[in-house]
Formats: structure tokens, C-alpha cells, sequence
């Protein structure tokens, strides 16, 4: 059970940061293909939303979910960032960070599902 807890913590890695920045690379040229890298360095550079992980302690904790903690990661800040959506001058930032808020919580479901099976260990 502990080599199927490691496996899935480094696939869990892989996906989260495959989903980070390939995932949007490869949206942003099926849908943007003559302006792709463009698209791709907006969509990616929304990393920069974890700067709020900057003011938390400590400072990263690969077992805490981002959704509902970090202050841009709060649910108003998805709000204005769903919000965002709509204005045309806004949209490709605004589907970055949504994007960004998806994989982080789907990192969420990650360490739940992790966190069960290592609870069944004890």
C-alpha cells in the first residue's frame, strides 16, 4: 500500500503542474493556433495567484488544499474570477485563473483520496 501511496503522490505532482502549464499550452493552440504562445504565457503566468502562499505558515504544505485558504484562492476571489469571464478584455486572464482554481482543487480531491488510503495503513 505505501509503494501505491508514493506512485500516486508523484502522478498527483505530475498532473497538478502538467495541468499548470502543458494543459494550457495545448488548449491555447487547438483554440488559438496562430496566437497560441501568446495565449499560453497569459494562461500560465497566472501562477503568479500563489503569491498568496507567500503569507501563509508555513509557507507550503503539500497536504493543504489551496481552495478556501489562500486569500486568492478564497471562493469571493473565484467569484470575481468566474465574473471575469464575461468582459472580452478580461476573458483570457479570467480563464487562466479558473483553470488555475480547477487544478488546484482537483489537487484538493488528490490529497483527500491519498489521505484516506494512508488512514486505512494505521
Amino acid at each position: 500500500m505505501t509503494t501505491t501511496i508514493y506512485f500516486l503522490e508523484h502522478l498527483q505532482f505530475c498532473i497538478h503542474y502538467g495541468l499548470h502549464f502543458l494543459f494550457p499550452g495545448i488548449l491555447a493552440w487547438y483554440f488559438y493556433n496562430s496566437q497560441w504562445k501568446k495565449v499560453w504565457i497569459i494562461w500560465a503566468s497566472t501562477i503568479l495567484v500563489d503569491l498568496d502562499h507567500l503569507l501563509a505558515t508555513p509557507m507550503f504544505d503539500p497536504t493543504r488544499c489551496s481552495i478556501g485558504f489562500h486569500p486568492l484562492h478564497s471562493y469571493p476571489a473565484i467569484a470575481i474570477y468566474v465574473v471575469l469571464l464575461f468582459p472580452a478584455r478580461t476573458r483570457l486572464v479570467a480563464i487562466g485563473l479558473v483553470m488555475h482554481m480547477l487544478t488546484d482543487y482537483q489537487d484538493c480531491c488528490w490529497n483527500r483520496y491519498i489521505m484516506a488510503l494512508q488512514s486505512q495503513l494505521i
